[in-house]
């Protein structure tokens, strides 16, 4: 089994994630977007799986400093650009477990993520 947890050490979400994690003795590898960097490729195969959508966080501060011109008429070129750019625009926490993706925290989801 195989688990890796991605996004910033320094997001609240990411904490509560990795100390559900922790809490219940299961093993992962933590990748931080600023610290590890982030791939184009990565990005690419993750938005394939969770749809790049669903990546974007339009609600953060990151995103709302953007542009106007930089917001508007946005496509998945566009905004898979401005994600590699900017990782803190990627909605957190994106896990990979036994190569299945998985967007955002929530204990009930992550309980029955785990439950298999």
């Amino acid at each position: 089994m195989s688990t890796t947890l991605y996004g910033i050490s320094n997001c609240d979400t990411i904490k509560k994630a990795k100390k559900w994690l922790e809490q219940r003795g299961i093993e992962y590898t933590f990748h931080d977007y600023r610290k590890d960097g982030l791939s184009e490729e990565w990005l690419s195969q993750t938005a394939t799986r969770l749809g790049w959508e669903n990546l974007l966080n339009k609600r953060g501060t990151t995103f709302r400093q953007l542009s106007e011109e930089e917001k508007t008429n946005l496509d998945e070129r566009k905004a898979l650009a401005l994600l590699l750019a900017n990782p803190a625009m990627i909605k957190r926490p994106v896990l990979i477990h036994n190569s299945n993706y998985h967007l955002a925290f929530k204990p009930a989801q992550y309980e029955e993520i785990f439950a298999s």
